[in-house]
């Protein structure tokens, strides 16, 4: 049992949870004193529905590669309402009449932040500061200084708009991985000069995953009680094909399965290695001179265990 899941995370609950709901599903007895490993791929807000990428015992080593992957998500904006997160769920710190803001100013603000911005994390983030992560201090009430990152806003379109004192706007954005979406909300109300929150967000994909194809946690439920849950599983080699791949022989497998290099493939960056049967053997690293295993699921070149 391992593989890939793509879940639709109802709000309410951290990634976290969901997480510890799918560990459950897929863990039956204990392995010794381990539990089956189970991750996820790109952290979701408690508030925040959609699409959320958990990898299931080996394939958690994928995980770097699962959300390193342009995000597309539907978001709705309100104006005219500052909160200290940035979202519906902090304390209103001010509010002003937003019924100067037309659809044109609205859409004018949000193509401004379209390309390679500079984003600083909201306090209510995972991002660690000195060790601890920022939300963690920010339930303290402390503000810490924290270093502006560079991210991608690929595209942002603004499909509807409700003018009025609490105007809202709901828009799509498509993101590099790290990108936030509270702040980009946050930085068109700035523009526009009346503040703004977040008040809804739904991720509806994350590189070829998508949330059409993922399965409620109700359903996960059901197949794991009919014994069925690998027909929920993606392959591993399915998870990562994005990635250019290669495939190969009896001899490179097994060095690949002892962590040695390989000849270039002819692709740069990573690289997925699959064997004879199209199942996946490791992620490779390619300079350009050499190929060198960066994750490795095989053992030897054998067995990846299969995904579903």
């Amino acid at each position: 049992m391992e593989g890939v899941l793509c879940v639709d995370k109802p709000a309410g609950m951290t990634s976290h949870d969901v997480v510890a709901r799918v560990r459950r599903l897929v863990g039956g007895p204990r392995r010794g004193k381990r539990r089956r490993k189970v991750g996820h791929a790109g952290t979701l807000d408690p508030d925040a529905t959609g699409l959320l990428i958990v990898a299931v015992g080996r394939s958690t080593r994928l995980v770097p590669y699962l959300q390193a992957s342009r995000k597309t998500y539907e978001a709705e904006l309100v104006l005219g309402s500052r909160t200290d997160t940035l979202d519906a769920s902090g304390e209103v710190l001010e509010e002003v009449d937003a019924s100067e803001i037309t659809e044109e100013r609205l859409c004018e603000a949000a193509k401004a932040l379209v390309g390679t911005i500079a984003q600083v994390p909201p306090m209510v983030s995972a991002v660690r500061v000195g060790g601890e992560r920022l939300h963690e201090r920010a339930r303290r009430g402390e503000e810490v200084d924290r270093e502006a990152r560079e991210v991608t806003v690929h595209d942002l379109v603004v499909e509807d708009f409700e003018p009025g004192p609490a105007a809202t706007a709901s828009f799509l954005v498509t993101c590099s991985a790290g990108t936030y979406v509270r702040s980009l909300a946050a930085d068109i109300g700035e523009r526009l000069g009346v503040g703004g929150h977040l008040s809804r967000l739904r991720r509806l994909g994350s590189g070829r995953f998508s949330v059409d194809d993922a399965w409620p946690l109700e359903g996960l439920e059901a197949l794991a009680e009919r014994g069925e849950l690998g027909r929920a599983l993606l392959e591993p080699a399915d998870a990562v094909a994005d990635f250019p791949s290669v495939a190969l022989d009896a001899d490179a497998a097994q060095a690949v399965g002892h962590g040695k290099a390989l000849p270039a493939t002819g692709h740069r960056g990573a690289v997925a290695a699959v064997d004879r049967e199209g199942r996946l053997l490791a992620m490779l690293e390619d300079d350009g001179a050499a190929a060198q295993p960066r994750v490795v699921l095989a053992p030897s070149g054998g067995d990846t265990g299969g995904g579903g």
